[in-house]
This record gives structure tokens, sequence and C-alpha cells, in this order.
């Protein structure tokens, strides 16, 4: 498998499942045996996982990559034991940090749901090729990664402009739009992805959909009060003609 297909999610989802360390290997960069250079973004995603591990207080040596070629079964021997001695230095994931089970499986959740939106502000970065090694340790900034989690957005439907078309909710790759046919739809914010899919997909002509950046988002409207009452064409008329 391609170097370049190792997400963000596996990483995290790793250390969720109880891994010490992550080592990811590659292809040599400027080698790649897809034509894709997968190896590229892989290195990309490791450096601001790194940022991000910081971020959270875990120790970003605990994630690795390292590139070599099919041939190189010594070389790879060698670095798997240089990483496991120094995994098992650094001790257990979260407890030689000083962060609690609870408090640890907490801020990696929190991380892997805001993947989506984590890779659309990123994107750019993602997708260039670094080919210096002095360019590794700044490429991603403590600052960056800091206002990244700063400026989080939330995502509301304003019930006033919702003309319960069903767009929006369709779309949601996470089924976090809850609504239906004459229905005004809400936002679940625990399941949002914070991925923007809404935002975008909502007619212009409504502009129901709103973009929250540095406070949370109102409340959604009692269920109760969510049933849009339509005007038949029949009623229309009538009280034209009146």
């Amino acid at each position: 498998m391609c170097s370049g297909r190792v997400d963000l999610a596996f990483v995290l989802r790793a250390f969720l499942n109880g891994m010490d360390g992550v080592f990811i290997g590659g292809c040599r960069l400027n080698e790649c045996n897809y034509v894709t250079h997968g190896n590229y973004r892989a290195l990309n995603m490791v450096l601001l996982c790194k940022r991000i591990m910081e971020h959270i207080g875990l120790n970003p040596e605990r994630l690795s990559i390292e590139f070599m070629t099919s041939g190189e079964g010594i070389r790879f021997a060698q670095l798997m034991n240089m990483f496991g001695k120094k995994i098992k230095g650094l001790g257990p994931l979260g407890k030689a940090e000083g962060i609690s089970e609870n408090e640890l499986k907490s801020k990696l959740e929190e991380v892997r749901k805001l993947i989506p939106y984590i890779k659309i502000v990123e994107r750019e970065k993602l997708e260039s090729r670094l080919e210096n090694e002095e360019e590794y340790e700044g490429y991603f900034t403590r600052e960056e990664i800091e206002s990244l989690f700063r400026e989080v957005p939330s995502y509301y439907i304003d019930p006033e402009k919702c003309q319960a078309c069903m767009i929006c909710l369709r779309k949601c790759p996470a089924e976090a739009v809850i609504g239906g046919k004459n229905l005004i739809h809400v936002i679940d914010q625990d399941k949002c992805i914070k991925c923007g899919t809404c935002f975008e997909s909502c007619p212009p002509r409504f502009a129901a959909v709103k973009k929250i950046t540095g406070e949370p988002a109102p409340p959604p409207i009692p269920e109760e009060q969510r049933t849009i009452v339509r005007k038949s064409k029949k009623t229309s008329k009538r009280t034209s003609a009146a």
C-alpha cells in the first residue's frame, strides 16, 4: 500500500487502541513505485500529526516515518529495533506524559472528530513537496496549530430561513443534520465534524446555514416548533381575492 494512503485517522486510531508508538515506512522520496509520490503527503501528514500530538500533550517522538527501498531489509530491521527501544524508553502512552486514560481518550477523540476540518484548512500544505529536511522542523508551527484549534467553526441552521429542502441533510457525511419534509433542520453538534458541507450545499437563495467562529452555536429550537406550515395555492388565491 502506498504510504500516502496512511491517513491521520489511522494514526489516531492506533493511539486510541492503546499503541504506544506508530512507525510508518515509505518509498524513498522521488522514487515512488506508484508514480503518485504519496510519500510526500505521508511526510506532511506526519509533520502535522507530530505538532498536534504536542498540542494535546503527547510526545511527538512516538510517531516516526522513514523512507527506504524494498531491498533494504537490514536497514528496516535496524530502524524497527531503534524505534522499539525508543518507545520502550518513553513508557506507556499517556501515563508517561502524565495524562489519565480518560483524558487521553477524550483528547484523541476530539482531534479525530476534527480531521475533515483539519484537512480542509491544511490542504495546501499537505499536498506540497518538501525537498529539504531543513524545512521539516518549521513546516507546521506551534502557533499555527494553536490557531487551528482555537478557530474551529460551528455550523448552525437559522430556523427563520430554513425551507426544509433536505439538501444539507442528504449531503452531510456525518449524518449530523436532523430534519425531514416540512421540518426545520437542526445540526447535532456532537456529530458535526466541521467539514462545512452543509454551509456549501445550502442554496444561496435560502442562506440558512451560518458559520460561527469563536463562540458556540445557539441551541436548536425545540422539536415541537420545527414543523413548517406552508400555505396552499388555493389558500393563497382566496387570500388574494379577499
